[in-house]
């Protein structure tokens, strides 16, 4: 998979439109819609990945592309092992995604919340404490 081909996309909303997503069947699944803590958030447009909001989404539309890839692979009976490199490659992709985010949540959120004081420094540390034991799991 190139860059290119994940780039080639029209976009999460118009891939999503297309092929709408099924709920989560997982019962054991403690991944959750999107959650907003009002006493400890900023306001919309501050969190700490602002000014990579660009390299994300291009970064995430890449990882995109990289799913795509897998799916045609099984279209196209590729062999199991070269598949398998793949959903590695696009694992990896989520992880350091995710890492990355997690360092900016560090930098923005958690130092921001050692202005406000003791209390909203531990809230902010729990929060990442918890994202990271998610990322764990996986």
């Amino acid at each position: 998979m190139t860059t290119t081909d994940a780039d080639a996309g029209d976009g999460t909303a118009a891939a999503a439109a297309r092929h709408p997503q099924e709920p989560d069947a997982d019962p054991r699944s403690d991944v959750q819609t999107v959650t907003h803590h009002a006493e400890t958030s900023p306001p919309a447009g501050v969190h700490g990945y602002a000014q990579q909001k660009d390299a994300h989404i291009k970064r995430l539309r890449r990882i995109e592309g990289q799913i795509r890839g897998l799916q045609r692979m099984l279209e196209e009976d590729v062999y199991c092992i070269d598949i398998l490199t793949q959903v590695s490659a696009s694992t990896k992709g989520l992880q350091s995604f995710g890492l990355q985010l997690l360092e900016e949540h560090l930098r923005h959120c958690v130092a921001d919340a050692a202005v406000k004081g003791p209390e909203a420094i531990d809230a902010k540390v729990q929060e990442a404490t918890k994202a990271i034991e998610r990322m764990l799991r996986t």
